[in-house]
């Protein structure tokens, strides 16, 4: 199987952040119902934008947190063990991915 989409690990390495995770979801997730609304309410397009903005702010934090978290832990483990080549090639797809490249 292609190192690329093997899945080297079962579970996240971000147990010590999943409850400031959750909540970044939850207030994000908030945003998202009030951006909808100003919508429907027809408010002005750069307020609407702004608010987008913050909520798309919010998740590349999320995102950052969750790369982190893999770097310390997945990754490092991976490149200490017998699967370091594997979890560099999964690193870099996944940061071209999350980057928009």
């Amino acid at each position: 199987m292609d190192t690329h989409s093997e899945h080297l690990k079962t579970h996240g390495s971000y147990q010590a952040n999943k409850r400031e995770i959750q909540q970044r979801f939850a207030r994000v997730a908030g945003q998202i119902t009030g951006i909808r609304q100003m919508v429907d309410d027809e408010r002005y397009c750069p307020e609407v934008l702004t608010q987008l903005s913050a909520a798309i702010a919010g998740l590349e934090k999320i995102g950052y947190i969750l790369l982190r978290d893999h770097i310390a832990h997945c990754v490092v483990d991976g490149l200490q063990g017998d699967r370091g080549d594997a979890y560099m090639d999964e690193l870099m797809a996944m940061i071209q991915r999350f980057s928009g490249r």
